[in-house]
């Protein structure tokens, strides 16, 4: 496998995480009888200027972080970018969007440091997941050197099953990276959780019953929803069902990007979360090319509505800089899973790519023509 190969894969699966963001950003917390209601069976965008939301822009951030520090990346440069970037600035009318990330949030700005900082209600939530899949981008072919990246970004905002679902999303990806079966994608996020975990039962759970025969399309996507949500629970943006959610479109899709993708949107729940992570998982198993056209050309840079200072990047140009120079060295990775990539830590350990914060210098997106750091 090429680079060329490998940044096809890269540019899927980022462009695939928002694609999905933004087809599933309509239907979050709604069941399906709600979404036959309003738009019968969702097949694309329901809105004429379609755009992501906080998993596009914490994927991002997420992206820009690890393209700066590589395999080198600690928790203090984590924390560090979450003061610089996020909590010490003007925050845009979601004021940092999900409950994880406003929790993680007021007690970095009461001085709390991690692992401390992700002590707060919803340190299970499913916000280390929709921003996992650049770690697995970065680290493909090596599913646990994807997890544990992951989990030092997590351990800022997120805890226990929170930095699990984190961790099982950028181990399938890392493995999709590689051209992985659907099958070996399931078990390498398996691999990297503890097997008794509610996020390893409720992933099962949600792919055994995807596999199964059913009479229709609703019928299947009923038993997937059966097998993993909580039922009565008012908040959607549980981890373990998310993620086994994602998964279980992903198993019944096998593989296929638009059936993965709008399966998870017709499910509800937190829909442009399970759509993202399926659409991640999917992209990075056949690339851009398997992303319908007409969706990946509404993908623009991000707006900035939930983290201002991210507005004005593309998920394109944080596949750019993530893309491993050196697809030997991915497949020796694949083969042992072990050590690190060489290079400056500075710059991305290996991937060969600088990153300013913004505010720091000015540079030209390769992919949009715009400036994207101001």
């Amino acid at each position: 496998m090429s680079r060329g190969d490998l940044g096809d894969r890269a540019r899927g699966s980022l462009l695939g995480l928002a694609v999905g963001d933004a087809l599933g950003a309509p239907a979050e917390n709604l069941r399906p009888s709600e979404i036959r209601r309003r738009w019968g069976r969702i097949e694309g965008f329901v809105s004429d200027d379609p755009a992501g939301t906080d998993d596009t822009e914490y994927a991002i951030f997420s992206g820009l972080l690890l393209a700066r520090h590589g395999s080198a990346l600690t928790v203090t440069h984590v924390e560090r970018a979450w003061h610089l970037w996020i909590a010490d600035l003007d925050e845009g009318p979601f004021r940092g969007a999900g409950f994880s990330e406003r929790g993680t949030l007021e007690n970095l700005r009461r001085g709390l440091a991690a692992p401390i900082s992700a002590q707060h209600r919803h340190a299970w939530s499913d916000g280390l997941a929709m921003r996992a899949a650049p770690f697995g981008v970065f680290a493909a072919g090596r599913p646990d050197e994807a997890a544990r990246l992951v989990a030092v970004d997590g351990r800022v905002s997120h805890d226990g099953e929170g930095i699990y679902g984190g961790q099982a999303v950028a181990a399938g990806v890392a493995a999709a990276m590689v051209g992985a079966g659907v099958a070996s994608v399931i078990a390498a996020a398996l691999s990297v959780i503890p097997m008794d975990s509610w996020t390893a039962r409720s992933l099962r759970r949600a792919v055994a019953a995807a596999q199964r025969t059913y009479p229709d399309r609703l019928t299947g996507e009923r038993a997937v929803r059966s097998a993993v949500v909580v039922g009565g629970y008012p908040w959607t943006d549980l981890a373990p069902e998310a993620v086994g959610l994602a998964f279980g479109a992903f198993a019944a899709a096998r593989g296929d990007f638009r059936t993965a993708v709008l399966t998870a949107v017709n499910m509800g729940r937190d829909a442009d979360t399970t759509a993202a992570v399926a659409g991640a998982l999917a992209g990075a198993l056949h690339g851009a090319s398997t992303i319908p056209r007409h969706w990946g050309e509404a993908i623009g840079p991000v707006r900035g509505t939930c983290l201002p200072s991210m507005r004005g990047y593309h998920v394109l140009d944080i596949a750019e800089l993530l893309t491993p120079d050196d697809a030997d060295e991915v497949y020796k990775g694949a083969r042992d899973d072990a050590g690190t990539p060489e290079g400056d830590p500075a710059r991305g350990a290996g991937t060969g790519t600088e990153y300013a914060p913004p505010g720091t210098l000015s540079a030209v997106s390769p992919i949009t023509g715009a400036t994207v750091v101001e």
